[in-house]
C-alpha cells in the first residue's frame, strides 16, 4: 500500500512514492504523448501497489487558478477514472521553487539539476499531503 505523488507538467511530469511516510522520488516521466504517460503512470502504481494518487495544483500566488490549474484538474480526474483510485490535489505553490534549491545543495550541473527538479518538487508535494493528513488525524 503506498501513496504516489504527481507534479504534473506539460513537458515533464514528476513522480513521487511512499509507503512507509518516507518520499522516494522516481523518475521523471518526459511528457512525448498521453497514452505514453498513462502508461508510464500504471506501470509506476502497479509496482509500487499504489492505492492513492496525490496531484499538486498549481495556483497563482494569490490562489486563483490558471489554465494550467484547469489543465491539472482534468489530468487528475482522468488519473482516479483510469486507475479507481482516490486522488486528492494539493496545494503546489513554491514547490519547484523548494525542489531547485534543496537540488543547488547537492547538484551543481544544471542539466542533471533539471531532470531532477519535478520528481523532487512531487516529493514535497507528498511531504505535504502526509503532514496534512498526519495532522487530521491528530485531530480525531
Amino acid at each position: 500500500m503506498s501513496i504516489l505523488a504527481i507534479d504534473y507538467g506539460k513537458k515533464r511530469i514528476g513522480l513521487a512514492v511512499t509507503s512507509t511516510f518516507i518520499p522516494t522520488a522516481l523518475k521523471s516521466i518526459v511528457v512525448e504523448n498521453t497514452e505514453k504517460v498513462f502508461l508510464d503512470i500504471s506501470d509506476v502504481i502497479k509496482e509500487n501497489e499504489v492505492t492513492e494518487v496525490v496531484v499538486g495544483l498549481p495556483l497563482n500566488m494569490d490562489n486563483t487558478e490558471s489554465l494550467m490549474t484547469e489543465e491539472t484538474r482534468k489530468f487528475a480526474a482522468e488519473i482516479e477514472k483510469r486507475f479507481k483510485l482516490k486522488t486528492t490535489m494539493v496545494n503546489e505553490q513554491l514547490t519547484s521553487k523548494e525542489a531547485e534549491e534543496k537540488l543547488a545543495i547537492t547538484e551543481k550541473n544544471w542539466k542533471k539539476r533539471k531532470n531532477k527538479i519535478d520528481s523532487v518538487a512531487a516529493c514535497i508535494i507528498l511531504e505535504s499531503f502526509l503532514k496534512q493528513k498526519n495532522n487530521e488525524e491528530k485531530q480525531t
